[in-house]
């Protein structure tokens, strides 16, 4: 087997990391093309919307999407390098010289197991800081204000509309659910008004949800030019319940890598379901493999002895439909996962197990 840092190991990998810039480049391009089409449609005849802020919420939202067509990225790029190994008869050459079939892939799996773990530890953060933007630049669309704002991942947040175009922000650094009755620390209610002035802050050191009510104790309530009013307790009307608690809990995508695991055991201790975090969190686990897996089907369709046999057309028919297949069946899966119809871990390394036994069950009977 051909080793990983020999002369023709090293071409391989930096041929396959070169080929997956390129077509990222290439499908980014594409993505930016029409999210910048699709914005500019829903914001015709908006003349306070500038370019600037167009190309912000563009490039913000970039990362939102290659994060779920990386593994078409990968799939894409990989039958490129190996469509061009073969068509110049390099691959024919290396099988000539008593290399395997997996010498070949060695190099070109290592390669991209090092794309998916720089995208998760590397580019994860940066894209979850900007899924954070492009949902602040959505609301300030949505809102036709400029300065409106929305809240990082520290803590709980929750948006309320009240009467007479008040809005309240209720925060809560931390949260338990004992006896169907939410207690909350640390609160903080902001009530803004329609231009996002700040019309009343309080503060309270613990309140529980009920019956339509933060009771809230130890409290201190602020006014803008007044002196801070201080109570024993204060209950504070609301619409706001368990159950969209639940639903307003941060999106996994705006939280990166690093800080999930803080996210997972902050929620699971305050009662609540992780489902969807650990999904997020074993998947960006998964991510290197899911890669390697891609690179395999990959091979399977573009790796011949002679591309002079024609075929390159149904090549990349069967390999686009191949990885529409993987997608759709990984959401299927997926979805089952979230929901809990079946354990997280196997809904998360179902697909690269089944895509791996499959690809390398064929490569062994081809190889025999």
């Amino acid at each position: 087997m051909m080793k990983p840092n020999s002369i023709l190991g090293s071409y391989l990998f930096k041929q396959t990391i070169l080929n997956f810039f390129y077509v990222l480049l290439m499908i980014s391009a594409v993505i930016m093309l029409f999210d910048m089409i699709e914005i500019l449609r829903r914001t015709s005849g908006r003349a306070e919307v500038s370019v600037g802020f167009l190309v912000e919420y563009v490039i913000a939202k970039l990362p939102e999407t290659v994060d779920k067509v990386i593994p078409f990225v990968v799939m894409v790029s990989s039958m490129i390098m190996f469509w061009k190994i073969s068509k110049t008869n390099e691959f024919v050459i290396i099988r000539a010289a008593g290399v395997s079939i997996w010498g070949v892939l060695v190099p070109v799996l290592l390669a991209v197991f090092t794309i998916g773990a720089f995208w998760v530890t590397v580019m994860n953060p940066v894209s979850a800081r900007l899924f954070e933007l492009k949902e602040t630049l959505a609301y300030r669309l949505s809102t036709n204000n400029p300065n409106a704002f929305l809240f990082s991942n520290k803590g709980l947040w929750i948006r309320e509309s009240k009467d007479e175009g008040t809005i309240s922000i209720i925060n809560a650094g931390g949260l338990n659910l004992k006896d169907k009755v939410l207690w909350l620390n640390d609160i903080s209610i902001i009530e803004v008004d329609s231009q996002t002035q700040v019309k009343r802050r309080i503060e309270a050191f613990v309140a529980t949800l009920e019956d339509g009510n933060l009771n809230l104790k130890d409290v201190h309530i602020y006014k803008p030019g007044q002196k801070a009013e201080i109570l024993n307790s204060f209950s504070y009307p609301t619409e706001i319940n368990v159950q969209r608690i639940k639903d307003n809990f941060i999106d996994p995508e705006a939280i990166s890598f690093w800080n999930l695991p803080n996210t997972i055991d902050f929620y699971e201790s305050s009662g609540f379901s992780v489902v969807r975090y650990k999904m997020r969190y074993m998947s960006l686990i998964v991510l290197p493999f899911l890669l390697m897996a891609m690179v395999l089907v990959a091979g399977l369709f573009s790796l011949k002895p002679n591309q002079r046999q024609g075929g390159v057309l149904w090549m990349i028919i069967f390999g686009i439909a191949t990885g529409f297949t993987v997608y759709f069946a990984s959401q299927v899966i997926s979805a089952f996962g979230i929901n809990s119809y079946i354990p997280v871990w196997f809904a998360v390394w179902a697909p690269a197990i089944v895509i791996a036994s499959i690809s390398i069950s064929v490569y062994l009977h081809k190889e025999e």
